[in-house]
């Protein structure tokens, strides 16, 4: 079992050397053709995702769609439980008695700033950007609709 697993090992290392060796043999840098062939699987995809229906990209219309599908499948919980929601945060359910380092506000500070992160920072300053002052009013509806999921 051993040496099988050396087999694989030794094989999985030599198999790129034997194809940048190729590639630069035909005068090709193997960086070029990865590029070249991620580049046919990226502009299918970006075919398939941004294939517009009535002037709106396809993705967009997709998650609008999965937003109000939860919305209506989980009764409006995002708009019944926001309420409670707060109330959570604000501490109305604490107990002093009960043990933990941590309160509901904190919590919800921490796990607020690992969901949110750099990345959506950076994809409202790319959406205002290219989509002007339009972005910033569909993203409330989008958003509110989009609580749930």
């Amino acid at each position: 079992m051993r040496r099988r697993a050396w087999l694989y090992v030794l094989l999985f290392l030599s198999v790129p050397a034997v194809a940048i060796a190729e590639d630069r043999a035909a005068g090709q840098s193997f960086m070029a053709s990865i590029d070249a062939i991620f580049s046919q699987i990226v502009a299918a995809i970006f075919s398939v995702l941004f294939f517009s229906i009535g002037g709106f990209p396809l993705i967009v219309l997709w998650l609008i769609g999965g937003g109000v599908f939860f919305t209506i499948g989980m009764n409006f919980i995002n708009l019944r439980g926001f309420r409670h929601a707060i109330d959570v945060v604000m501490g109305k359910y604490d107990d002093p008695e009960e043990a933990g380092e941590v309160s509901h506000f904190q919590a919800l500070a921490t796990a607020l700033s690992a969901t949110v992160g750099l990345g959506n920072i950076a994809g409202v300053a790319i959406a205002v950007s290219v989509g002007g002052p339009g972005a910033i009013f569909w993203m409330r509806p989008g958003g509110s609709v989009g609580n749930d999921q």
